[in-house]
C-alpha cells in the first residue's frame, strides 16, 4: 500500500509545476539536475515533507524545502504551497532575470544580409 507521505520524485515536480509534463520532470532526474538532500535523485526516489531539493529547470535554479506532497497537478497557488523556497535563491534568480533584461540584444549588431563587400570580406578572412 502505498505512503501517503511519500510521492515519486518525478511526480513530485509535474505536480509542484516546476516541468510542464511528467517525462520532463523524468528526463531532468535522469540528467542529474535534481537533487534530493544534496544527491543527485532518480525519478523514483520518493520524496516527503522535510526534504530539500535542488531543482534547475528552463526557470532558472531553486533552492527549496518540500513543505506538503501530492502527486496531482493543480492550480498554481495550490502548486506554490508544496514547497517554500529559500531566500537566497529567490534573491539569486531575480539578480540572473534582472542581468537578462539588461543585456544588449544579441541581433542589434545584425544588419540584415551582407553585401557582396562584406562576402568578399569573409572570404578573404577565411583563406
Amino acid at each position: 500500500m502505498a505512503d501517503p507521505d511519500r510521492v515519486r520524485l518525478d511526480k513530485w515536480l509535474w505536480a509542484a509545476r516546476f516541468f510542464k509534463t511528467r517525462s520532463l520532470a523524468t528526463d531532468a532526474c535522469q540528467a542529474g539536475h535534481i537533487k534530493l538532500n544534496g544527491a543527485v535523485a532518480k525519478p523514483a526516489h520518493d520524496v516527503k515533507p522535510g526534504d530539500w531539493l535542488v531543482v534547475r529547470s528552463p526557470g532558472g535554479e531553486f533552492e527549496l524545502k518540500v513543505v506538503d506532497v501530492s502527486d496531482l497537478r493543480g492550480p498554481a497557488p495550490v502548486a506554490q504551497a508544496l514547497y517554500a523556497e529559500t531566500d537566497a535563491s529567490r534573491k539569486l534568480r531575480e539578480r540572473d532575470a534582472e542581468q537578462r533584461r539588461l543585456a544588449p540584444e544579441p541581433s542589434v549588431q545584425l544588419h540584415g544580409r551582407p553585401t557582396k563587400r562584406d562576402r568578399r570580406d569573409i572570404e578573404r578572412w577565411r583563406g
